[in-house]
């Protein structure tokens, strides 16, 4: 099969060949290329060593990015491109990078490194496809599997546990039954990875198209991190909403939750068992989970290294996520002033989420439709429901005789809920009649 290349690409490996080395595209590119995807990255190995390499693109800008593990970047046609000499790796005694690299003549010694058959693929238009480890029907089949022995694999670089579950999530494929056993059988190692290496692997589970069934067979590996995921595991839900225990309704919202909003839905209902109580008729509640929730999602996107937008927004969302739905405009605009305009947006977000996790999943379908319309309507008759919103501001209160400090700010709220209620217009000689 033919891989149509960058003129970028194709021109280094052209460059390097008529040099007397070997250069092959390597890795995700080809895998991507025979999947027919648009690979975002093309990498390139070659026989030539990281000196010679910069010899044969003495013309060109070079970045030794990581020359003493062989790489060299080259700016072709502003297009940056990562060459990397073949070689073998040392021993990993921390897990996840070798203690020493050697070089080597032989290819299929370097794809012999790598960490799944569909990862060791190599490309060259001379040649065609290197599959020295049954790549290509792997892919045929939709299996991840190791190269050679998974143990191996797994204790050299932990990260490919999780890079396995991911790649089933991303691809839609499964797992090999032995290399689905290493994954088990080597989770704990995850501890010695670095919180922000695992956050990459884990967000881009997350937007998997198959992240509904990697959640839910391997979940004892995303509980390695997130522990506190544990006690929701086969946790029951008794209430006429729910035909699923905690977690499996997670698995369900996290399928069915927008891109940004994956990670806030694996977290939503975190703290549910902590907060389960039980009335007389048998039927579960649990009150006070969604702060509960956010307060322990927190910690964790905060141990994972999440940036502080994204913590925040989390957090926000979480906290808001089992709010009443308004039945009317003026419900709308008493919610909108207790959290907010994202806070309302967010709702409504996790609404339709959170009911593909439930018996009914259409439910409060119309509710949700509804709180679209008033919110619209709010906005386009410039309704108050915020402090900043009112025809009148706090010097005015101060000049109007209303002390400055926390009185001030109860008098602008109580403003707020009155032009809310209908018992004073939000004009700034009606309000300030109205507080006299």
């Amino acid at each position: 099969m033919e891989i149509r290349l960058p003129v970028q690409v194709d021109k280094a490996l052209r460059l390097l060949s008529q040099a007397g080395f070997e250069a092959f595209i390597v890795g995700g590119c080809v895998r991507d290329s025979l999947l027919g995807f648009s690979p975002s990255d093309w990498d390139i190995t070659t026989s030539a060593l990281p000196e010679e390499t910069e010899k044969v693109f003495e013309g060109f800008r070079i970045i030794e990015t990581g020359i003493k593990h062989g790489t060299v970047t080259v700016l072709i046609d502003k297009m940056p491109l990562e060459i990397t000499t073949y070689r073998v790796d040392g021993a990993y005694s921390d897990n996840r990078h070798p203690d020493s690299v050697s070089f080597t003549r032989n290819l299929k010694d370097d794809l012999s490194r790598r960490d799944f058959t569909v990862n060791a693929l190599a490309y060259n238009p001379e040649t065609g496809i290197v599959d020295c480890f049954g790549g290509q029907d792997d892919l045929k089949n939709r299996i991840i599997r190791c190269v050679g022995n998974a143990d191996e694999r797994f204790n050299e670089d932990a990260l490919r546990i999780l890079r396995a579950i991911r790649f089933s999530s991303v691809l839609g494929f499964k797992i090999e039954n032995k290399t689905s056993e290493s994954v088990f059988k080597n989770k704990l190692l995850l501890n010695n990875i670095a919180a922000e290496r695992i956050r990459v692997e884990l967000v881009k589970l997350l937007n998997g198209k198959d992240v509904k069934r990697v959640l839910l067979d391997y979940r004892d590996i995303i509980a390695v991190f997130i522990p506190e995921l544990i006690p929701t595991f086969d946790f029951p839900q008794n209430t006429p909403y729910h035909c699923f225990d905690v977690y499996t309704h997670t698995a369900y919202t996290v399928e069915a939750a927008p891109e940004e909003f994956k990670v806030a839905m694996l977290l939503h209902d975190i703290a549910k068992p902590e907060c389960k109580t039980t009335d007389e008729n048998g039927i579960d509640h649990f009150k006070g989970h969604p702060r509960e929730s956010s307060l322990k999602a927190f910690e964790i996107l905060r141990r994972l290294r999440f940036d502080n937008a994204t913590v925040d927004k989390t957090v926000k969302f979480i906290a808001v996520h089992d709010e009443m739905l308004p039945r009317s405009q003026y419900e709308a605009l008493k919610l909108l002033k207790r959290i907010g305009e994202d806070g309302y947006v967010y709702l409504i977000t996790a609404k339709y989420a959170d009911n593909q996790g439930k018996a009914d999943k259409h439910n409060g379908e119309e509710l949700l439709e509804n709180m679209k319309v008033y919110l619209q309507e709010i906005k386009e008759n410039n309704l108050c429901y915020s402090v900043k919103q009112l025809d009148i501001s706090g010097n005015d209160l101060i000049k109007a005789g209303i002390p400055a400090g926390k009185q001030l700010g109860q008098t602008l709220d109580m403003l707020v809920d009155a032009v809310i209620d209908g018992k004073c217009e939000n004009i700034k000689s009606e309000l300030l009649k109205y507080i006299r």
